[in-house]
């Protein structure tokens, strides 16, 4: 990888790091409905012009049904939980949650697409879900968890994982920018309803509209095409390993702008979810055999 690409990945895990503090001081005002719509349209607004630039607006119209089950699954659903889960549990803590996509993609790859875990699957997802119970367990801290939220953030990853394998099996050639748009059109179309009912009686002021459009634009969309361009430049195995980056930017985000302190519950769990992952999705394996090499 070169040191423009490792440049673009550490930004984009920095960006992607930054969504769950952005979350966290903007849920309040907004509320989770309609923090999420406005996330999801002003995404699809900034994201439409590129699908048609690039001349893939054929890919979203010819697919809409299948796009919009991905705007539900990966988009409406995930991030509304998400939402109410940064509402509970610090930022850190969120991004580290998020962490455990990959090993729900696995587990149901496994099921639906009949792929194959092997021992090491086995043992990444074991250490990554032992992770989670130890994390679960942190009652000392200053922001102590609850069980709720982190299950509504593992669903989150889990509804990750699913729309993972349906894209997979559904929309492997389908181009990635008409998935990416389509997939916050259909998601803002759907919460649309939820989020008229419970728009804020108070509109947010101005600071917070400044970090939900930050959120939108930078966190969503432009991450988006940032994460499509490494892909093309160094494969979606590299592109993919901004997932191992998230959860540090999004502690360090935490400590930094919102003063937070990571228990050493969660110093612990969040390592073995972060080696859990890596087992399971086989980077450890890979970077032995480089060094093999």
């Amino acid at each position: 990888m070169k040191t423009s690409h490792l440049i673009e990945l550490l930004v984009l895990g920095a960006i992607w790091g930054a969504s769950f503090m952005l979350m966290k001081s903007t849920v309040p005002a907004f509320g989770v409905f309609a923090l999420v719509e406005v996330r999801a349209t002003l995404a699809a607004l900034f994201l439409l012009p590129v699908v048609y630039f690039t001349r893939q607006w054929a890919d979203l119209s010819g697919n809409w049904a299948k796009l919009l089950f991905v705007g539900a699954i990966n988009t409406a659903i995930p991030f509304s939980l998400f939402a109410y889960t940064s509402v509970h549990l610090d930022a850190g803590l969120t991004s580290i949650l998020n962490a455990t996509a990959p090993m729900f993609g696995a587990v149901i790859a496994y099921f639906y697409l009949q792929d194959r875990i092997g021992v090491h699957g086995v043992i990444g997802t074991f250490l990554g879900f032992l992770g989670v119970v130890i994390i679960s367990q942190d009652t000392q801290s200053a922001s102590p968890v609850t069980l709720l939220p982190v299950l509504t953030a593992l669903a989150a990853t889990c509804c990750y994982g699913i729309a993972a394998c349906f894209m997979k099996k559904h929309l492997s050639g389908v181009k990635p920018f008409a998935i990416a748009a389509g997939s916050q059109v259909f998601a803002a179309l759907l919460l649309f309803p939820f989020a008229l009912y419970a728009w804020p009686d108070v509109n947010p002021d101005a600071g917070t509209w400044g970090a939900a459009l930050v959120l939108a634009l930078v966190c969503t969309g432009v991450a988006y095409i940032m994460y499509f361009d490494l892909i093309a430049k160094v494969g979606a195995s590299q592109a993919m390993t901004v997932g191992y980056l998230v959860p540090m930017f999004g502690i360090l985000w935490g400590m930094v702008v919102l003063g937070e302190v990571l228990s050493n519950y969660a110093m612990i769990g969040g390592s073995l979810i972060i080696i859990g992952v890596m087992i399971t999705t086989g980077i450890l394996k890979r970077r032995r055999a480089k060094i093999n090499l």
